[in-house]
C-alpha cells in the first residue's frame, strides 16, 4: 500500500481517538456530580490506580508497550481531573 494511503488510514484512526478522548472528557460532569454525591475528592487516586494498572494489563495482552499506554491514560486522566476542576469553580480552564 502506498505510503499516501497508509497516512489517510491513521489520520482516520487519529479523528476516531480525538472522538473518543472529547466522549471520555464530555463524562467529567457526570463523574464529578457522581463524586459529590458520595463525597470523593475529584483527584481519586485509588481509581486512577485502577484505570492505570488495567490500561498498562491490556495494553500489553495486545502487544503495546504498557508503560507508553499508561502515559497515555495519565494525561487522559490529568485531563478530566482539571475539567472536574473547571467545574466546580477551582480550575483555569475556559
Amino acid at each position: 500500500m502506498p505510503l499516501k494511503e497508509l497516512r489517510v488510514k491513521i489520520e482516520k484512526i487519529d479523528v476516531q481517538i480525538l472522538k473518543l478522548i472529547e466522549q471520555r472528557t464530555a463524562l467529567a460532569k457526570d463523574v464529578l456530580d457522581a463524586k459529590r454525591a458520595i463525597r470523593l475528592p475529584i483527584n481519586d487516586v485509588d481509581q486512577n490506580k485502577m484505570v492505570l494498572d488495567r490500561a498498562a494489563n491490556s495494553a500489553t495482552e495486545r502487544g503495546l508497550d504498557g508503560e507508553s499506554v499508561k502515559r497515555i491514560f495519565e494525561i487522559l486522566i490529568k485531563m478530566n481531573i482539571e475539567r472536574q476542576h473547571e467545574m466546580s469553580g477551582e480550575g483555569n480552564l475556559p
